[in-house]
């Protein structure tokens, strides 16, 4: 039996309008890599959204100052869809507290651990205790956390106690005792078990010996954490089940030394964001990034910095990524723990170099030959690979295409949405744009002698809407339902232009304008995410022609690989449910099947980390002998219909 899927609801139409669906006119197919997602060191993607870290700035970035945590609130230029501004917190001064005199602390030059700010505690004897204690801390009752800690110092000032605190009840804490200090940095590693849940735990140091002890970096994590990422955040990546993930930027990439993430996390230097507020922590690197590929079962794909760096560091970069152990970077990566080499094949050479805003732009007639610098020197370290050069539609591409085209196997795009009022406007902005950069490159392949016999396809490795309330950190925006039907949309003119398009990347995939929403203990799927999810699992590979679609209506249709299902998809983008008929031909239904539907109340609806979800995907039986199609308002929907 064959089954033919369909995006719909049963409600009541507005009125009924005929569909064409020829399943014997095929496009060229669409590529798996359409449904790709990019995480960026950027605000709360990684930390603060995958990666388990709990504590702020573990590595003393900021001096311990004994003045109060400071967390400065930012604003944005870009407004919020209701035309208010809406800011986010962001750290600016330690976020680490003195128990104890504030003189006792200070920074001993000489004594430093990582990075410049290494905290001795001078103890002020007599059994008085002095130490350090981070607050703000989201806890969740009968819940293990690990960590570690690194500590030196005079034998006669320990014990150092580390206390998990959830309350102020002398019981409502649990402490790890540890003796024996010396004069040398060791780790130490810290297991508790909160026994009740507060949005305001914290984490204490101290000692009451004499003589002084130092703190070199501390971490703490919920105990469940999958290599160092968060297992709630994970479990909605594996939903998504994206083919590949592109990193670590972004405009983050054109600042970014790929050495200070590899070694021993405790000892990588914490540095100031390149590109963007905050602080780069650097706790998360190649290895780290590769785990988490691994446990999603993803393919990597990773920007190298083409901005302040050069050919010789990219070329490096390869050998440490994909040579073997008898190379120098690969023996390097094997003593950290990675024997075997990553066989990365998809490079982005540099992030959006042509503008004015990327650390290290030079004009474009400098950059060409930058690239094919830098690809000719990574080739030579591993020919396998596969580069994807910085496009941008209009003069960069164009030349880019002329003079680089040995030199890549993709070119990227990128495009953004800012909302629209009317609900049909902001959706099929998506639609216009993505069509207009294809029929750019169509025109490029018929006029350029560069690409004749060659097939480089695009890479829209960075897409979405951007706009909205920044209630998530740095370019946090949530998403609505809206935003759902645009994403969904898009995805259907990549289809259209599949013999075009053979890789995007949803920008970005956690917080930052991302799929998936967090707080410390909770993580959500946004609409934008549900329906990339949908397409993922429901939607065919090679598409068919579609005619006659009612306007605002949107329609995409596609066989499934081995060509037992037929899949057709609608975007509903009013507030009215449409009925459709298909006139179809190269196939023939029984009228069985299943439906799936993404729907919401209104415009705005949306989800919300730790609530029940307002928007969902939902699923039901489908029987219509006769092939009608009812389109519920505001939705994207799937049906399973037999074939015969």
């Amino acid at each position: 039996m064959r089954t033919l899927i369909l995006l719909l609801v049963s409600l009541v139409p507005a009125y009924s309008a005929t569909v064409g669906v020829d399943a014997a006119k095929t496009g060229a197919p669409i590529s798996k890599y359409i449904y790709g997602q990019f995480i960026e060191h950027l605000g709360r993607c990684i930390y603060g959204g995958l990666w388990s870290e709990m504590l702020e700035d573990r590595k003393f970035y900021y001096p311990v100052t004994g003045e109060a945590p400071a967390w400065e609130m930012y604003t944005p230029d870009n407004r919020s869809y209701d035309g208010e501004g809406h800011s986010y917190e962001l750290l600016v001064r330690s976020p680490w507290m003195i128990l104890g005199p504030k003189q006792a602390v200070h920074v001993e030059a000489s004594k430093l651990w990582v990075g410049e700010h290494t905290p001795e505690i001078a103890l002020p004897g007599k059994g008085a205790p002095a130490g350090l204690m981070q607050e703000r801390l989201a806890l969740i009752g009968d819940r293990e956390y690990i960590g570690r800690i690194v500590l030196a110092g005079s034998p006669e000032a320990g014990p150092v106690q580390v206390s998990l605190v959830w309350g102020g009840g002398a019981t409502m804490r649990q402490t790890v005792t540890i003796a024996n200090l010396t004069e040398q940095f060791e780790k130490y590693p810290l297991r508790f078990r909160a026994e009740s849940s507060t949005d305001n735990g914290r984490i204490e140091i101290v000692a009451k010996g004499s003589g002084s002890f130092r703190i070199g970096t501390m971490s703490l994590m919920p105990a469940d954490n999958i290599y160092g990422w968060r297992s709630d955040t994970v479990a909605l990546l594996k939903e998504l089940n994206s083919p590949v993930y592109r990193w670590p930027g972004g405009n983050f990439v054109s600042g970014y030394n790929w050495r200070d993430g590899i070694g021993d996390p405790d000892r990588r230097p914490p540095r100031k964001n390149p590109a963007w507020k905050g602080i780069e922590h650097n706790d998360v690197g190649i290895h780290e990034y590769m785990n988490l590929m691994r446990e999603i079962h993803a393919e990597p794909y990773v920007a190298i910095n083409t901005g302040l760096s050069d050919e010789k560091a990219a070329a490096s970069e390869i050998e440490y990524l994909n040579g073997s152990m008898n190379t120098p970077l690969g023996k390097l990566r094997a003593e950290n723990g990675h024997p075997e080499p990553f066989g990365v094949k998809w490079i982005a050479v540099g992030n959006e170099m042509y503008g004015d805003w990327q650390l290290g732009h030079v004009p474009l007639s400098e950059y060409v030959k930058k690239h094919n610098r830098v690809v000719e020197a990574m080739r030579a370290i591993d020919p396998s690979i596969q580069p994807i050069g910085v496009g941008a539609m209009g003069q960069w591409s164009e030349e880019m295409l002329k003079q680089c085209a040995d030199s890549m196997t993709l070119i990227s795009e990128h495009v953004y949405w800012q909302n629209k009022e009317g609900l049909a406007a902001h959706v099929f902005q998506v639609t216009a744009q993505i069509r207009k950069v294809a029929e750019a490159h169509r025109d490029y392949r018929r006029r350029l002698a560069s690409l004749s016999g060659k097939d480089i396809r695009i890479a829209m490795d960075e897409w979405n809407f951007w706009y909205g309330p920044n209630d998530f950190g740095e370019l946090g925006t949530r998403y609505f339902v809206q935003d759902g039907l645009g994403i969904a949309a898009g995805l259907h003119e990549f289809f259209r232009n599949s013999d075009i398009y053979f890789m995007a990347n949803y920008a970005q995939t956690v917080n930052v304008i991302g799929a998936i929403k967090t707080t410390p203990t909770a993580a959500a799927m946004e609409t934008t995410g549900l329906v990339l999810k949908l397409y993922r699992e429901r939607f065919g590979v090679t598409p068919v022609e579609v005619t006659g679609a009612p306007a605002p209506l949107d329609i995409s249709a596609a066989w499934t690989a081995d060509h037992s299902a037929l899949t057709v998809a609608v975007v509903n983008p009013t507030g009215e449910p449409q009925s459709l008929s298909l006139a179809l031909q190269g196939a023939e239904l029984t009228g069985e099947g299943m439906k799936w539907t993404i729907a919401g109340p209104d415009r705005w609806a949306h989800n919300d980390p730790g609530k029940r979800r307002v928007v969902d995907i939902r699923s039901e039986p489908y029987r219509n002998s006769a092939g009608d199609l009812q389109v519920p308002p505001l939705s994207v929907s799937i049906f399973s219909l037999a074939a015969k």
